[in-house]
């Protein structure tokens, strides 16, 4: 990579035309990546299959007695997270180096008892799933993925509306002619959550003896074609996701339009990262927390124990024994990025930024000191030493790199898992890439700021300490 102009801003004009290979092939995979997980479970099964292929192996399905206190280790947990352990020759006690993102996304879930009939037409009825505009899931297509079980407990993976042989689905929104009273309304209060209903058939059965003659139907349907009954629905996990593939985007096509790139984008980099990990010195983590959307609550977000009880794992099985003070000494001298994405300044709605402090996609990774919302609330906020010591990190190795926070002061916020382990006393600054629509069923980023973040964790890995 030639040497970081700064007085271009822009990411681009920095690369060699190696980099432009090695940045070719991995916005190629990485297309491949978002489009087949859109969902938290298929991520965490992506990774977990790219993790075998690189020689991790499981760390719960391995004999105690044949840990390699120097090997490469998986967990996932649930079916929805994950954590990979490259160990390094220092001992855990004395600090590890960690990159933490997350692997949901915005979405429609299905409720428990979802299917229904009116108009003529066989709906599903939905509750979404973290920060939406519920507008912008109007008339697009969409697919179903998810998990069903049957009343004898077998699985069934359901991944409908990605083929092109596949339906479809959608939901409708109200014609312009009629649409004057919803026209007033306030943006947030034009579609409901209530009318976030998914339109699934409308040719009835034969008859005319039928209640619900339209749902009757395409139940049956359903039992035949995916071998789901209505009461399976009671006990699935099944999520509304946009159907099609992510795509180049722009005439020169510089950047990647697709669905879940908040944060799949930091994922699928923390992922490449830790492949491209040799011997480091320290060990290297690499986690992919679910629920972070809506708090990173429940048993498979960064909140709950999965990760810390990984880790007292590998640290009773590297020592032969365990207690808590070698997880406080792991922790209080471990070294966090918290790999998750900012918003990118739009020129169409510049008045919620700070055009100085703002990330901009092209010019590379970027760094947010703190997060929150309005005065920090519920942010961490890194301190100068640390910050000091990832500018210097980034800047040897020639990492286009930016600051950023999330719009004003006064316009809202965001926040992401940094605060977590920052509270255990681990050192945390949030590191990403900027992205534009975020959150929106479509969302934009430049490939070189991905390019730029997959190499800012892989120098993270090897040489920070």
């Amino acid at each position: 990579m030639k040497k970081i102009n700064k007085k271009s801003k822009s990411a681009w004009h920095g690369l060699e035309p190696q980099d432009k290979i090695e940045m070719k092939e991995l916005i190629d995979e990485y297309k491949s990546f978002i489009s087949l997980s859109k969902t938290e479970r298929e991520a965490a099964d992506y990774i977990e299959e790219k993790a075998k292929e690189e020689g991790f192996t499981d760390l719960y399905k391995e004999d105690e007695k044949d840990f390699n206190p120097n090997g490469k280790y998986y967990a996932k947990h649930r079916g929805k997270s994950m954590v990979m352990i490259d160990l390094g020759k220092s001992d855990l006690t004395e600090g590890v180096n960690i990159i933490g993102a997350h692997i949901d996304s915005p979405r429609l879930d299905l409720k428990q008892n979802p299917i229904y009939e009116d108009g003529d037409m066989a709906l599903l009825k939905t509750h979404y799933y973290g920060g939406i505009k519920k507008y912008q899931w109007t008339s697009l297509p969409l697919a179903i993925h998810g998990v069903a079980y049957k009343a004898d407990g077998s699985k069934i993976k359901i991944n409908i509306g990605e083929d092109p042989k596949d339906p479809v689905f959608s939901i409708s929104d109200l014609l312009p002619h009629l649409a004057k009273d919803q026209n007033a309304k306030k943006m947030s209060e034009g579609v409901t959550g209530e009318s976030l209903n998914v339109v699934i058939g409308n040719i009835p059965v034969e008859g005319n003896d039928e209640k619900h003659p339209v749902k009757n139907h395409i139940v049956k349907l359903i039992e035949d074609l995916y071998g789901i009954s209505e009461e399976d629905f009671k006990v699935a996990e099944l999520e509304v996701v946009p159907a099609g593939q992510a795509r180049d985007s722009g005439f020169d096509r510089s950047m990647v339009l697709g669905y879940g790139q908040d944060d799949r984008s930091c994922a699928f980099a923390t992922m490449k990262a830790i492949f491209s990990n040799k011997s480091s010195e320290r060990s290297s983590i690499a986690l992919f927390s679910d629920k972070e959307e809506i708090g990173s609550v429940g048993n498979t977000g960064m909140l709950s124990s999965f990760f810390e009880n990984f880790m007292a794992e590998i640290l009773f099985r590297s020592n032969g024994n365990y207690n808590e003070l070698m997880m406080r000494r792991l922790l209080s001298k471990s070294y966090v990025l918290s790999a998750d994405v900012v918003n990118g300044f739009d020129p169409d709605y510049a008045e919620v930024s700070d055009k100085l402090n703002s990330a901009y996609i092209g010019r590379g990774v970027s760094i947010s000191k703190y997060g929150g919302s309005r005065g920090k609330s519920s942010s961490n906020d890194a301190n100068a030493e640390y910050m000091s010591q990832i500018r210097m990190l980034l800047d040897k190795a020639n990492i286009a790199w930016q600051t950023a926070e999330v719009g004003k002061v006064d316009q809202g916020g965001g926040g992401t898992i940094a605060y977590i382990l920052a509270n255990r006393g681990a050192e945390v600054v949030d590191i990403g890439l900027p992205v534009i629509s975020m959150h929106a069923p479509f969302e934009l980023i430049s490939k070189v700021d991905l390019y730029m973040a997959y190499k800012a964790y892989d120098i993270f890995f090897k040489e920070m300490s």
